[in-house]
């Protein structure tokens, strides 16, 4: 039986959510949990773009046809998570909570735009923002 896949939409040339995603793991009876740069654009990006989602502030989790995106994101995907390893139990104790999620997300974001910023790396853009390129 073919599982649905899930998708986690993010920005892979930040080093910080490269290492958060790599690490995630959700129950295989949600599913397959699929990785996707959101760099990469395509259909899965169209979708987010005409969502008025704006994925340089937040990553975007896709179960079917529903679209989580930042704090909401982070987490549902603590609430699927398989909760093994170390890693996933200290995530799902940050952000089971989407009170604490939405306190904690902003804040991580801040981090994640100065890291950026730092690195020298441009926006995606994707809403099209004009001199919204740089960090």
């Amino acid at each position: 039986m073919n599982q649905p896949e899930v998708l986690l939409v993010y920005d892979k040339q930040c080093p910080a959510c490269d290492f958060y995603c790599k690490l995630a793991r959700i129950r295989e009876s949600v599913g397959q949990l699929i990785l996707v740069d959101a760099r990469d654009g395509g259909p899965v990006m169209d979708k987010i773009t005409a969502a008025g989602l704006d994925i340089d502030q937040g990553m975007v989790l896709i179960m079917g046809d529903r679209l989580y995106y930042g704090a909401d994101a982070i987490h549902m995907l603590s609430i699927l998570s398989s909760r093994s390893g170390f890693f996933n139990r200290i995530a799902y104790w940050m952000f089971r909570s989407a009170r604490l999620s939405r306190v904690l997300y902003p804040v991580m974001r801040s981090g994640r735009n100065l890291l950026l910023k730092m690195l020298g790396k441009s926006r995606i853009n994707n809403l099209g923002v004009s001199g919204n390129d740089r960090f």
